[in-house]
């Protein structure tokens, strides 16, 4: 199953880059396993190694979330953690169980609610990847292993490969655009690619299927998860979820008259984080009146005054917007090299940006630095509700320069 996969690897590597670095032997390879079909379909393309180990990350548990995640009463951390040591079982690895709840409450969640309190829309998986996942799994197996004597897989729709001018390893969209996760690595250390293994992003999502099912994997047939991951556990509407954590904070729905000015109130809402830009509101608005009709749709929200503003129609040219200013950019790579190479690309044509994942590349027209940190660019195209909090990831084709969050548009 191995040599397979590296044949199939050899002739999928992008131009210009060469195929990342297998372990050796006797390396010792610890497969972060979710109990999903990609986890489990990494453990097993390195279960023929000797030192190979899964580890099971428990992030979120009903001491985090009392309500019970479904109707056996059983939870979904111990549902997956079942699932995991099915698969170790039936492909005779080992595997333990790590607990990470606190550290995923200070680092991911806490912040999370702060960011949705302030009126932004904020991105916890890309939070959960820098520190969790490649941040304090990465702290625990240094500890156990010693720091650069492991590989450390996951299940990622994304690709390492090296450079062939400067051999340097690159963090690269995966193969199967249709499940691209590079968007949600875009915050992690650039240091961790040099011992980090993604090799389902080589694959489709078919042909993970395919090889789950040759491999007989017990999960081979478990459906995908679908969003984050408290709310996966507790079956709830994300609205829902948040409502238990955030405080009311009462403020007006406004209409504000592009000519006069004028501000007309139209209803009350119950925080600011209850909505995000571009979403639809369904206030009763008065239908016979043209000026009126129509469904209307959250185009800014103001801190200072606890107001949401809304503007008629989902194509309203209020919702649309050409530049963006991101602060707290990190790059994945030397800041000065960055910085170059994004110049470089703009002359070329080939610097793109995402405000979410999956959504087709925005080419990036300008970029003006403001600090090494904190930069504005002007998009090709305006945009439709890009929105404070929301992570602007910037890449050179295919390869993730970086990212940081939205904090204006206009």
């Amino acid at each position: 199953m191995y040599s397979k996969f590296l044949e199939l690897c050899s002739r999928r590597f992008l131009d210009g880059y060469r195929v990342q670095c297998s372990p050796s032997k006797f390396d010792n390879i610890i497969v972060a396993m979710s109990s999903g079909v990609d986890s489990s379909v990494c453990a097993a393309l390195y279960a023929g190694f000797p030192n190979v180990s899964g580890i099971y990350m428990q992030n979120w548990s009903e001491q985090s979330e009392p309500i019970s995640s479904n109707a056996n009463n059983e939870p979904c951390y111990e549902k997956d953690w079942k699932d995991v040591k099915r698969v170790a079982s039936h492909l005779n690895i080992p595997v333990e169980r790590a607990n990470f709840e606190k550290d995923y409450w200070l680092d991911v969640f806490e912040p999370m609610l702060q960011e949705y309190e302030r009126g932004y829309t904020p991105n916890p998986d890309i939070g959960c990847n820098k520190f969790l996942k490649f941040g304090k799994l990465r702290t625990y197996l240094n500890q156990k292993y010693g720091c650069g004597n492991y590989w450390l897989v996951t299940g990622h729709y994304a690709r390492v490969q090296i450079h062939k001018t400067t051999e340097e390893n690159h963090l690269l969209r995966g193969y199967y655009s249709a499940k691209d996760q590079s968007y949600y690595l875009s915050q992690v250390d650039p240091a961790v690619l040099d011992s980090l293994l993604m090799p389902i992003g080589h694959l489709t999502k078919p042909e993970v299927r395919q090889w789950a099912d040759k491999a007989g994997l017990p999960t081979a047939s478990k459906p995908d998860s679908q969003g984050i991951c408290f709310v996966n556990n507790s079956q709830k509407r994300f609205h829902d979820f948040l409502n238990e954590y955030l405080p009311i904070k009462r403020g007006h729905f406004i209409s504000v008259d592009v000519l006069t000015g004028e501000k007309r109130v139209w209803g009350e809402h119950k925080g600011l984080w209850t909505y995000t830009i571009g979403q639809k509101v369904g206030l009763p608005m008065p239908q016979g009146d043209p000026r009126y009709k129509g469904a209307w749709y959250v185009s800014e929200k103001h801190m200072d005054t606890n107001d949401i503003v809304i503007v008629r129609g989902t194509d309203n040219e209020s919702l649309y917007k050409q530049n963006v200013t991101v602060s707290n950019f990190t790059t994945i790579g030397v800041i000065k090299t960055i910085i170059h190479d994004m110049k470089d690309a703009i002359a070329k044509g080939l610097l793109y940006m995402q405000f979410r994942s999956l959504q087709d590349p925005i080419r990036v027209v300008s970029c003006k630095w403001e600090d090494r940190h904190k930069l504005t660019l002007l998009l090709s195209a305006k945009q439709r509700a890009m929105a404070p909090g929301q992570y602007c990831c910037i890449y050179l084709q295919d390869r993730v320069l970086g990212s940081g969050i939205i904090s204006s548009t206009f």
